[in-house]
């Protein structure tokens, strides 16, 4: 069951983001030809809006055929009234920033609902106090809650570590211990550690680290809209590192996922509740996002490519450049997927 609920919900994200593409293209005046959940042999379709709904063979994307667009043959073109062809640059670039926008909207939404019903957050907790650390020497001891920092409440670990990062002085803690408030000084010194990519970096620190409790938000509704916005933001922009660590090799090939992974980690997350596949399902939407805009032929980002030169230019590319360049880019896509598949299949393996 957790596995049918994960390629469902893979599907609707896909669904959604080439209904994007279908909207804006529909709102132009573009004619849809196809609008295709998966790629290869069709097994199931339908006619509606004059246009061919259909299931796909292979799982793993989706598309919005319209008139004047062909992936397959990307010289394709057409002069009618109703081709994508005959459209604006601007319009295409609407057309095609559709469907990622459908991605940040889902996902922006799904964070929604959780700030709305109270998502889980770390616990300004002291779990554990390092020794000869500043919080040692400054007094500070396992079971300690922070509650203030500056005079600034605080709610959660994060909000500790950003204050504790961001310092650049002597700093005072508000720690409530046995139910009485206490007021600690202490000075975070320079030491280096690894960030989430495993790079060393130098960082305030203070030498603590969380109990690993955790509560549940109560946000108002303004909140909630501000814990939407900032989950989207954060999450893109970290896909969007990601994509530039893996380029520079400091994250490694072998790191890279494929739908094996996305699959396994929703199923994982549906196991949790209803918030934990809300999570995921919204973190999986911004990556399907950030990665079509990404500038690579045959993607979303290559075709907006394309049009900025024809906006800044004057004039389309040759059709040999956008023929090998959409060629350089399905062979970049079709090698990740089976690199993702192969790390997939190793892991599971192991």
């Amino acid at each position: 069951m957790n596995i049918a609920t994960s390629i469902l919900v893979l599907s609707l994200l896909i669904f959604l983001h080439e209904l994007g593409h279908y909207s804006a293209a529909r709102f132009f005046g573009v004619y849809v030809e196809v609008f295709s959940i998966g790629f290869g042999k069709r097994i199931a379709s339908f006619r509606a809006f004059n246009t061919q709904w259909q299931l796909s063979l292979i799982p793993l994307g989706g598309y919005v055929k319209m008139k004047g667009q062909d992936d397959s043959d990307p010289t394709y073109t057409s002069r009618d009234d109703d081709s994508y062809n005959t459209k604006k640059p601007w319009q295409r670039i609407i057309i095609l920033l559709a469907g990622p926008f459908a991605n940040f909207l889902t996902a922006w939404m799904l964070f929604l609902a959780i700030g709305i019903n109270g998502p889980q957050a770390l616990s300004p907790i002291i779990g554990e106090v390092l020794k000869d650390s500043p919080a040692q020497t400054a007094g500070l001891l396992k079971g300690d809650i922070v509650t203030a920092i500056n005079g600034t409440s605080i709610t959660q670990w994060d909000e500790l570590s950003d204050l504790i990062k961001n310092s650049e002085s002597t700093i005072t803690l508000t720690v409530e211990r046995n139910n009485t408030r206490q007021l600690l000084l202490l000075t975070p010194k320079m030491s280096e550690t690894t960030n989430m990519f495993k790079e060393k970096v130098q960082r305030r620190m203070v030498g603590i680290a969380p109990s690993g409790k955790t509560h549940t938000l109560e946000l108002d509704t303004l909140q909630s809209l501000d814990y939407a916005s900032t989950q989207t933001y954060e999450m893109s922009f970290l896909i969007f590192q990601s994509v530039q660590k893996l380029i520079t090799g400091v994250v490694p090939a072998k790191e890279v996922g494929g739908v094996v992974s996305i699959v396994q980690i929703t199923a994982d997350a549906t196991a949790y509740g209803w918030i934990s596949l809300f999570f995921f399902t919204a973190l999986i939407s911004v990556n399907l996002g950030v990665l079509n805009l990404l500038p690579i032929p045959a993607l979303d980002g290559g075709h907006i490519m394309f049009n900025l030169y024809e906006m800044i230019r004057r004039k389309a590319p040759s059709d040999t450049v956008i023929a090998n360049l959409t060629i350089g880019g399905w062979v970049l896509l079709l090698g990740l997927m089976v690199l993702g598949l192969y790390n997939d299949i190793t892991r599971l393996a192991q």
